[in-house]
Order: structure tokens, then sequence, then C-alpha cells
């Protein structure tokens, strides 16, 4: 029988095999956006902190690069997998999430490892159950926490070697020199932190772009960054109950970096709109803990991990349903 018809003058449709539906979109073109998004946040980085900044993230690019070809030479895969910009891009999140003092042989071994044995070893893009750059930065921080929580402040400043982040500033419950740096200098990076989590104008700059684009979606930032503003505002005052500072716990920390561009990553986070939103509160309620509670100021990295790892759980109750299908009532 043949496959095309005329019928009444008109080619019948050709069914072939899922998907069906197709799009210019492809994973080397989100790879790759999500990327350029990020350069506004280096730049800020690198200004803030000095040069050094740029060679934590040139050396931690590299070495994504060259572990990633490393072990797609060993398995016997197509190099040209590597210009898909996933390698890239696990590099730079990585050095994002790393304090600009550390000495270079950091990045450098927590790429490697965030490369090979969270990303490779589950068999490649698409295949890996948690966020690679994230897992990085948990094994390095578990390895060498002194480097890890030894922070630098802006060199503009007269005690740019050390300093303090504003959260540890609260953990350690110094509440009056928290309470001085101002939320203009929390949004434009003026504090010790990460090199690219601290200018939170960068960021969102990026993350609008990203919106713009379509690449992301607001149920899983929104979610998230909402459930901080919230918990934060009831348990984390001074004052009591309800007094909490809802800017500076958002402002703070890494959560604007975690919440737009590597919890919404496509591989580890939910399929459907309302499982993303799960996600996301789950990311904040975690995130909300390990701050309040813990003996470590932040919690982003290790909230977004562990929400990773029930994402097949929360697809599995949350998937839309196939077309047509009906309930079997017994």
């Amino acid at each position: 029988m043949d496959t095309m018809k005329k019928i009444k003058g008109v080619e019948s449709l050709v069914v072939s095999i899922g998907p069906h539906i197709r799009d210019e979109v492809t994973t080397s073109k989100i790879m790759w956006a999500v990327t350029f998004s990020l350069i506004p946040a280096g730049i800020a980085g690198i200004i803030i902190f000095g040069i050094r900044s740029l060679f934590i993230i040139c050396a931690s690019i590299l070495t994504a690069i060259l572990a990633e070809a490393l072990i797609l030479a060993a398995r016997k895969k197509d190099l040209n997998a590597l210009l898909d910009g996933s390698a890239v891009l696990t590099g730079l999140l990585l050095a994002y999430n790393l304090p600009p003092n550390v000495p270079l042989w950091m990045p450098i071994t927590g790429t490697f490892f965030a490369v090979v044995i969270a990303k490779q070893l589950f068999g490649g893009l698409g295949h890996n159950i948690f966020n690679p750059a994230l897992v990085g930065r948990a094994f390095l921080m578990l390895s060498w926490p002194a480097y890890m929580t030894s922070w630098q402040n802006p060199r503009w400043k007269a005690d740019a070697v050390t300093g303090a982040t504003p959260l540890g500033l609260l953990k350690e419950r110094h509440m009056d020199l928290a309470a001085g740096i101002s939320k203009w200098d929390l949004f434009i990076g003026n504090r010790a932190g990460c090199i690219g989590e601290i200018c939170i104008l960068a960021l969102l700059a990026g993350a609008l772009y990203l919106f713009w684009k379509r690449y992301i979606t607001w149920h899983i930032p929104f979610a998230y960054i909402l459930t901080i503003a919230l918990t934060s505002w009831i348990f984390n005052g001074s004052g009591g109950l309800f007094t909490g500072d809802i800017m500076f716990f958002i402002l703070s920390g890494g959560l604007v970096l975690g919440a737009f561009f590597m919890a919404t990553d496509y591989v580890t986070s939910p399929l459907s709109a309302k499982g993303k939103i799960i996600f996301g509160v789950g990311c904040g309620a975690l995130t909300f803990l390990i701050r309040k509670f813990s003996g470590y100021p932040e919690g982003v990295s290790y909230a977004i991990l562990m929400m990773n790892a029930f994402v097949p759980i929360i697809d599995r109750y949350t998937h839309p349903k196939w077309f047509g299908w009906v309930k079997v009532v017994k």
C-alpha cells in the first residue's frame, strides 16, 4: 500500500515514528546561549576582583574541554561533541562558584572531577543525574574547605586581601556589619563572594536574555526566590517572626546565580511546569534550612544537588498525561 495517496487532489500525510515536533533550537544553541548570557557576570567579577579571576575562569574552561576530549577519545566517541558547548558551560559555572583567591590547581581539579565523574561517568550530556559544576564545587568544598571559605574583598577596598561574605557575617552574628552593607552594594557586587555570583545586575541581564530567547521559564527561579523570600521574612529576622530582611537574603550569596543558571539545567530539572514549581520550592526550602541551621552560611549548591536527586520522583508524579490516555477503572 502506498504511503502517499491523492485524496481529491491533496496529498495525505505520512505517519512516521516520533518525535513529530521539530524546532531549530538545538542543545548546542542552548548551551552557547547560556554561556553568552553569563559573560556579563564574568566581566563584572574580573573588574571587581582583578585579573586573577580571569585566570581562574580560563583554567576551568580549558580543563573542562581537555577532560571532555580525553574521555570522549577513551570511549571512542565523536570529538565533535565538544562543540555542543556543555563542557565550556560546566567549566564557566564552576569558576563562577569559586572565591577569586583560590590557587589555580583548584579550578583544574574541581573541573576535572565535574566533567569526568559527574558527567562522563554517567554517560555524558543528558545522562548525568546531578549538575556537574555543582558536584565539582561540592567536591572542592569537602576536600579543601579552608580555601573555599577564604574570601577576598573588592580590589578597591583598603582591606582587599581578606573579608567575609554578607551571609558569613550574619552566621558569625556580626549583625551590625551585615546591616552596614547597603542593598545597592549587594546589587552591583561591592562585597566579598564568589567570582560569578556577586554582581546581581549582570546576572539579571543574562537571565533576561534567556527569558527573551525562551530558553528558561519562570517556574523554577521564581518559585526558588519567592520561597527564600517568604521563609527568610518569617523566620530570619533579628526582631522575631515576620521581621526578616527579604532583599538582603535574596541579594546575598549565590541565590540569583543558582536560581536562574543552575537550577534551570534541562538535564537535572523536572519536565513539567508543576514539577518545576515543586523543584523550585524544594530548592528554596532546603537553602533556607541550610542557611539557618547548619554551620555553613550558604546552601544554594547543596540544595540544588539534593533536589536533583528527587527529579525522577517529581517527574513520575507530575509528568503530563499521554495524549489519548484514559485511566482504566476496575
